[in-house]
């Protein structure tokens, strides 16, 4: 019973998340008022508030499986593998399967829900909140390992999520530019190795 309380709450939070970023990508995120959504996905304000306590978790709800994935992978690694090896590993299975985190999609909503989040600066801000959140998650997933310390680990987790941040965003922007996907998949492989290769210290 428990069971299928909860797959109806799931529904219903992914039909209103679904109306909300149908609406934003057709007017704009600061354009559509939260009562409109609410009206288009057949609920009230005050239910649509339950399951989204602010409007921007309306659009980050679409990235919430990835929240913590940094710190799930190195955890989850194979033994003998680094953690920088898993990291660059996960994030180039993630070029090969299109990822839309990973920037390489150009699905025209994919697109231009990457444009939204980079063009608003409320959601720019809750991103970062979330970055924030994957930060800590990863250092705590790194510290211990191999004798490294909190401090290293700390910084090593935040040049992490920069180098994965920078990627996505520059791989994005290629394609928003009118590039074709086979043309910037490669760069994109490129430009990851390279960046992961930057981070690699001390064989950590």
């Amino acid at each position: 019973m428990t069971g299928l309380r909860e797959l109806q709450r799931q529904r219903v939070r992914e039909a209103i998340s679904a109306a909300a970023i149908g609406l934003f990508l057709r007017r704009g995120f600061d354009e559509v008022p939260v009562t409109e959504i609410a009206a288009a996905a057949g609920v009230s304000k005050p239910t649509l508030f339950k399951y989204f306590p602010a409007k921007e978790d309306l659009v980050l709800h679409r990235i919430a499986d990835h929240e913590g994935e940094s710190a799930r992978v190195v955890r989850a690694r194979a033994e003998g593998e680094t953690p920088l090896e898993a990291l660059r590993r996960h994030f180039l299975d993630g070029l090969a399967r299109r990822d839309p985190v990973t920037g390489l999609n150009d699905h025209p909503e994919v697109m231009a829900f990457h444009r939204m989040v980079f063009s608003t600066p409320s959601l720019q801000a809750r991103m970062f909140q979330q970055i924030s959140r994957d930060e800590r998650a990863l250092a705590d997933a790194l510290a211990g390992q191999g004798g490294t310390d909190d401090l290293t680990a700390a910084l090593l987790a935040a040049q992490v999520l920069a180098t994965q941040r920078v990627l996505a965003s520059r791989i994005w922007q290629r394609l928003a530019e009118g590039r074709p996907l086979a043309e910037v998949e490669p760069e994109a492989v490129d430009a990851a190795n390279r960046a992961f290769s930057l981070l690699t210290i001390n064989d950590y």
